[in-house]
């Protein structure tokens, strides 16, 4: 081993430690603050311009909401350090398994396969499927 070898090694472990810094300074993965109504409508609107809101259901930890818009469910859900929405056939949303307060939506998408929205109940009473 030489001295460059050193040298490399030396500036190798700075550059690391750099990249560490920087991220832990930009606060990378920083926690989402939970889902309310009004800002659940917020990001369908921004996501899905021009589609008509017929109701929102929030879930109750903030994590998610499910939307009817005529014959489709607007879904939002948390992944990673954001949301993702996708729209799946309303019947798709009313057929989905609900169990222990957890409706579990099958969104067959590899960035967003499933998501899971806890509700006190599901279907909905007060809106026909």
């Amino acid at each position: 081993m030489n001295a460059g070898f050193f040298v490399q090694l030396g500036a190798s472990a700075a550059a690391v430690g750099a990249l560490v810094a920087l991220a832990a300074w930009a606060k990378i993965a920083r926690p989402v603050s939970p889902l309310d109504e009004h800002k659940a409508r917020e990001m369908l609107a921004e996501e899905f311009p021009g589609r008509r809101i017929d109701a929102v259901w929030v879930a109750s930890d903030g994590a998610g909401a499910l939307a009817r818009s005529g014959g489709l469910a607007l879904v939002l859900c948390r992944v990673g350090d954001g949301f993702a929405a996708r729209q799946i056939p309303w019947a798709q949303a009313i057929a989905a398994s609900f169990r222990d307060g957890r409706l579990r939506l099958n969104l067959a998408d590899v960035a967003a396969p499933t998501a899971v929205i806890a509700l006190p109940a599901w279907p909905p009473k007060d809106l026909a499927a």
